[in-house]
């Protein structure tokens, strides 16, 4: 965290005895006016997990359906299963949206549609006009989950003043590493956001909260090296990846998406590696089970990841993932 963000912070916790905005009032103004929206299409929320909640319970009832890409972000399923709805899962194509099935196919009658974009745990990333042509030509909510965006070359934001059904969110956990400050920010319709923000708690988020997320926003040029610095060694352990027989997808996010070499499986390299002190995420999801998902953090971590890596692949015989029951655990890369 840059010394300028931290400072906030602790200049904030100073002031613990005084009570946070009720309405998140200058956390909202910031954001308004950083990204160029108005102050009524914005809510902000403790995390973007906050405000995904929120929008399952405003939107869902009993019996109601909502749509996902899938793979994607697990959480969506327990939120679904919470209101008591059936949780659909599409599946993802690599770079292009399954249009028919999302608009005239399974999803049809679901009342809004989850997007992820870039994809978690996937990495993938979709062409901005993609995701604008479900928008135009759906007649239900879409949530576009842009928590990977900063590493991504484009947005979705500037969409949110041509479609009253499209709902963004943001989140400072990823690219400003805030992960456990809790700032999220939700941008859509004015009408979208006042449902949200009708049923969301008062005195959600703290004063540290507040704080550091108006910091962040005024100096969010602070993180550009980090920025560059992701993207710069996605790209190198994609390489030496590659040259120890994983096969990577191509990721524009913070991690990346290894499918081990053939024969062995996602579990076994996630124990191999965390017996080295290594933490990497493993899915036991359908079309996940020969995968690891890799945070990209420092170089000198990386180092650490390839040397292990190299170290496994080279000496040890992986069994095959064939009559053995894959783990259900999963661990990330810290």
């Amino acid at each position: 965290m840059p010394p300028i963000i931290m400072q906030s912070a602790v200049a904030a916790l100073k002031r613990q005895y005084l009570y946070p905005d009720d309405d998140n009032f200058r956390l909202r103004e910031a954001a308004s006016s950083t990204y160029g929206v108005s102050r009524d299409q914005v809510i902000a929320g403790n995390g973007s997990s906050e405000l995904l909640g929120l929008i399952y319970r405003a939107f869902l009832a009993p019996g109601d359906k909502v749509a996902m890409m899938s793979p994607g972000f697990s959480f969506n399923r327990k939120l679904a299963m919470l209101q008591g709805a059936e949780f659909l899962e599409i599946g993802c194509q690599a770079h292009s949206l399954p249009m028919e099935q999302l608009l005239s196919g399974p999803a049809k009658d679901a009342k809004f549609i989850m997007l992820a974009n870039p994809n978690n745990p996937t990495g993938t990333f979709l062409p901005i006009s993609d995701i604008e042509r479900l928008v135009a030509q759906s007649d239900r909510l879409i949530v576009l989950d842009e928590a990977y965006v900063d590493f991504a070359p484009d947005h979705g934001l500037r969409l949110i003043n041509r479609y009253s059904n499209l709902l963004i969110l943001r989140s400072f956990s990823k690219s400003y590493a805030a992960a456990g400050i809790r700032v999220g920010f939700g941008f859509g319709h004015p009408e979208i956001i006042g449902r949200l923000r009708n049923i969301q708690n008062v005195f959600n988020m703290n004063v540290i909260g507040h704080a550091v997320g108006i910091s962040v926003l005024a100096h969010r040029g602070a993180y550009a090296d980090n920025h560059k610095h992701i993207k710069d060694e996605r790209e190198r352990v994609t390489v030496a990846l590659s040259q120890l027989g994983f096969s990577v997808t191509p990721s524009r996010a913070n991690f990346l998406l290894a499918r081990v070499p053939a024969g062995q499986d996602g579990s076994w390299w996630q124990a191999a590696l965390e017996r080295q002190k290594i933490l990497v995420a493993f899915f036991p999801d359908k079309g996940l089970e020969h995968c690891i998902r890799v945070s990209i953090g420092t170089k000198e971590q990386m180092d650490e990841f390839l040397a292990a890596a190299g170290d496994i692949a080279g000496s040890l015989t992986v069994p095959s993932s064939r009559g053995r029951e894959a783990s259900g655990s999963a661990s990330s890369l810290r």
